[in-house]
This record gives structure tokens, C-alpha cells and sequence, in this order.
């Protein structure tokens, strides 16, 4: 069975995350799963250059350099340190609101295709380190696996060059068929975004991968479709996005010290203490409920909305089914 770009790119950032050495085009060609149907080494060349821009769209910090101090052999890795988090000191609310959300949102196939791939890596002969273990490898964000049949097909239509149709939920009204020429999928604040130009539009567009049905058709011929120079899709989301049609406030209180994201997207109306601890209410722009929802449950018991009241109820319920979700496994 083939392997899909998806599986594909998550083996390659196990593969290069996983090792210290800088790996040449050809050892990956040899040794991470999905290349060895390469045609040929032109066919290769342009997978692997396709993948590599692919990564760096995604923000993960890929190197170049020589693979040994006496070689002039360029190769490929990935800088571990800007790619990881730096500690974190958490209390123990904290630690457990971690160990719900990693209940909620583990993948034992994801987990078992990355042990197979580190096989596959010290079975080449690649020295892996031994703390690089597969769970450090977040190569699909959780909240996209409802998503990920979608995400494989566009992924694999960007590959080939090949314009697509595919029926795109708006937040109102049916579903509308869209026929778009895909330039590439990146992620923004933890989504998936579709970048590419849409044909009965004739203007450059932005989907959400959510929101775009399962049935993703290819059509046209192979490599006709190429994103163009000079084009920063990572730029083009973060502009889109940030251009959301502000749907009236909320007043948020936040404890000192916590929800850095919410004192900087809104203003500070006052200090005040609630239930002993100093804090202070933000009035925050409502561009989507449901972000904005996860954003505050997210910080517990150091967060609390103060207005609207339907804001209020779904963080309520959201932090409920956690407690629930938490009672359940305990």
C-alpha cells in the first residue's frame, strides 16, 4: 500500500529529529518509508524538495550541513533545541490538566508508525539518539485528526500539481463547491489552512481544513499547478486569520501572573481581586467563540468570564466534561 504524504512527512521529522548527524539526500532516500517509491532520482530530487518546503512552511527549523568534518557532502537534520520546548515548570493542577488533555487526545497508530520508523532508522545504520523518543515527535497537531482524510488527499494534490473540488462549509449557509488550484496546506494557532487560487473566484483564497468535506477530488493534468514565487503562506494565513470580523466582546478576569494571551489580545479595564487573588478584568474582541472558549478553559481555576453569559456557559461545560473525562479515568 502506498504511503501517504502525511505518514510520508512524519517520517521524515522522526528521521531527522532523531539523530544528531546531518543525513544526505541519500541516506534518506534509503531509509525513511515513503521515498523508495521514487521512479527515479529526478522524481526523488523533486519529492524531497517539495517535502523540505513543506516542513519549513509548517515552521519546523530544518539545517543544512556537512556530514562530517571531513566530507564536503551536504546533509539535512533538524535543530532539536528551536524545535522543542524549554522546561516547564507546571503545579500540580497544571500537571493534571496535561495528563486529561494527553488521555483525551492519544493515538496509539500514530505512536506505533513512529516506533517502526525509529526501527527503520537504527536498522540503517543512523545512530538515533536515545532520549529522542516517538512521543516527543508532535508531527499532526490532535485537534486535526477529525480532519486528517482531508488533509491526506489536498496534501497529495499539492504533490502532484493538481488542481482540486471539494464542498466548503460556511459559518452560515450550505455548503458551497469550490474549485481551487492548491498551493499548500500550513498550520496556524494549532489549524490546518488551505492556500491556493480559487478558479471561479479568480482570486488567491484561504480554507480551513475543518471546514472542507471529505470528498476531495483531483483533476487535471500532474504538475500543472505550482505555488507561485515569492508567495509566504504561512504570511497569507496569518493575515487572513487576523482580518476576522470582530462579533462584539467578552469581559474576562485573569489571576496576576496568567493568561499572557488574553491580556495581550484584549485591554485591561481594571484591577481587582476575586476570591483573594489579585487579578484583573479584560475586555477581550470576540472574533471566534469557540477559540476564545478553549483559550480561557484552558486556564482553569486562573480565568473567569465575566460576560457574555453564553461565553460563559460553554467554558463551564467544557471545563465539566473535563472533570468528568478526569473522574472516569481516575
Amino acid at each position: 500500500m502506498a504511503i501517504s504524504k502525511v505518514e510520508r512527512l512524519m517520517n521524515l521529522v522522526i528521521a531527522l529529529l532523531s539523530t544528531r548527524q546531518f543525513l544526505t539526500a541519500e541516506r534518506i532516500r534509503d531509509s525513511v518509508a515513503g521515498y523508495e517509491e521514487s521512479a527515479s532520482d529526478e522524481a526523488f530530487s523533486r519529492m524531497f524538495e517539495r517535502d523540505k518546503n513543506e516542513l519549513r512552511d509548517l515552521g519546523i527549523p530544518l539545517e543544512i550541513g556537512p556530514i562530517s568534518r571531513y566530507s564536503g557532502a551536504e546533509g539535512y537534520r533538524i535543530n532539536r533545541d528551536a524545535y522543542e520546548l524549554p522546561d516547564i515548570d507546571l503545579t500540580s493542577a497544571e500537571s493534571a490538566a496535561v495528563a486529561v488533555a494527553v488521555q483525551l487526545w492519544e493515538s496509539p497508530e500514530l505512536a506505533a508508525a513512529a516506533e517502526g520508523g525509529l526501527l527503520k532508522l537504527r536498522a540503517a545504520g543512523i545512530h538515533v539518539e536515545p532520549d529522542a523518543g516517538f512521543a516527543s515527535v508532535p508531527a499532526v497537531p490532535a485537534r486535526t485528526r477529525g480532519s486528517e482524510p482531508v488533509l491526506s488527499k489536498l496534501l497529495a494534490a499539492v504533490d502532484a500539481g493538481r488542481s482540486v473540488r471539494f464542498l466548503h462549509r460556511q459559518s452560515h449557509g450550505d455548503p458551497i463547491e469550490r474549485d481551487v488550484q492548491p498551493w499548500g496546506v500550513v498550520t496556524h494557532r494549532g489549524r490546518w489552512y488551505l492556500v491556493g487560487y480559487d478558479n471561479a473566484r479568480n482570486a488567491q483564497r484561504t480554507f480551513r481544513v475543518s471546514r472542507i468535506g471529505e470528498a476531495v477530488t483531483e483533476y487535471g493534468p500532474a504538475n500543472a499547478v505550482h505555488k507561485p514565487e515569492g508567495v509566504d503562506l504561512r504570511a497569507v494565513v496569518a493575515e487572513v486569520t487576523s482580518q476576522a470580523p470582530i462579533a462584539g466582546s467578552a469581559t474576562v478576569w485573569v489571576a496576576d501572573g496568567r493568561g499572557q494571551e488574553i491580556r495581550r489580545l484584549g485591554a485591561i479595564l481594571e484591577e481587582r481581586a476575586l476570591g483573594g487573588r489579585p487579578g484583573a478584568i479584560v475586555e477581550v474582541p470576540i472574533r471566534s467563540r469557540d477559540w476564545l472558549a478553549r483559550l480561557i478553559t484552558g486556564l482553569g481555576a486562573d480565568a473567569l468570564v465575566l460576560a457574555p453569559e453564553d461565553l460563559r456557559e460553554n467554558v463551564i461545560a467544557r471545563l465539566e466534561s473535563v472533570l468528568e473525562r478526569n473522574e472516569v479515568s481516575a
